[in-house]
């Protein structure tokens, strides 16, 4: 009996370390494909005497690879799946808003050119892209992901839980394409983006203001009576609201902001100057005219005289 109880509160213990090979696998197929391409195909495929990366690259290569550690491995993603839907909320967020930027900034634009060529790729690819097809179909994975019947089957069965991981990844990499994607040609303008980030921002409050204010327990795989860290079902559901719309808005306004000042607030003082650029300053020219120079010319002319 003594052994049994042991072997229950291990098998309920929500910190026991659970080994995740395929996350490993992954991140090391990842890490090794990008050297290869990088050391390999990349001196080939720029001019000659050209980086084929930046620092800017790697830097943003290392943060997204430990970014889907992170999101996918111990602890966090067996907390997520097993125990706190506030925790599944936060891997949500790292997958779908912190992931997918850092993965295309990551990416040099040849690289992305030899993956998907000119042809029906770079076509399918174009109309994927365009703002209102990509940020539809990426809130559409969005409020999908958070239903109930949703959320409770997928925690019980692999490949729907590994497709909707999936899924989320490759359309915010889509949404995440006219921002910071490796083809320039495929970016919106500056105002643009402010917009269209704002606006992906406030579809997610439907479902986190449903979390919040929901009685009960919504996800009934996570309503058990093991509660990590002592929260209830509704403090967990709250948290998870609260991650979801200020996590996600709060990550997506500072990039707005970060936009808008940098190209629009950028030099103010300067370029803010009522004369035409055209038409020469009094620092550049002493030809101005004055009120004593027109009293002057009128003086000078001849009044008309009456020949009748």
């Amino acid at each position: 009996m003594i052994e049994q109880a042991n072997d229950i509160a291990v098998a309920v213990d929500p910190w026991r370390f659970q080994w995740h090979p395929e996350v490993w696998l992954l991140v090391s197929f990842l890490t090794g494909a990008f050297i290869y391409m990088v050391r390999v195909i990349g001196p080939k495929a720029v001019p000659l005497g050209e980086s084929a990366v930046t620092r800017k690259n790697i830097y943003a290569f290392v943060g997204a690879m430990l970014m889907l550690w992170v999101a996918s491995d111990w602890p966090l993603h067996d907390i997520s799946e097993e125990y706190l839907y506030s925790a599944h909320m936060l891997q949500h967020m790292m997958l779908s808003y912190f992931l997918p930027p850092l993965a295309l900034i990551a990416t040099p634009p040849w690289l992305l050119r030899i993956l998907i060529g000119e042809g029906r790729l770079y076509t399918g690819l174009k109309f994927l892209t365009k703002p209102v097809v990509a940020g539809v179909l990426f809130n559409v994975v969005v409020i999908i992901s958070h239903i109930p019947m949703v959320v409770n089957s997928s925690l019980g069965n692999g490949p729907l839980h590994y497709s909707l991981h999936a899924s989320v990844v490759l359309l915010s990499l889509l949404m995440w394409m006219p921002i910071v994607g490796p083809f320039k040609e495929l970016h919106i303008g500056p105002l643009s983006k402010c917009i269209y980030l704002f606006l992906q921002s406030i579809i997610p409050t439907l479902p986190a203001a449903w979390l919040t204010f929901a009685e009960g327990a919504v996800y009934k795989e996570y309503d058990i009576p093991v509660r990590v860290f002592g929260w209830s079902v509704t403090v967990d559901q709250q948290l998870a609201g609260g991650i979801m719309k200020l996590g996600g808005s709060t990550f997506l306004w500072t990039i707005v902001v970060y936009i808008f000042f940098t190209r629009f607030a950028n030099g103010y003082g300067e370029s803010q100057d009522y004369r035409r650029p055209d038409l020469p300053s009094s620092a550049d020219s002493d030809d101005i005219l004055t009120t004593a120079d027109v009293e002057r010319e009128f003086a000078s002319l001849t009044a008309p005289t009456d020949d009748r």
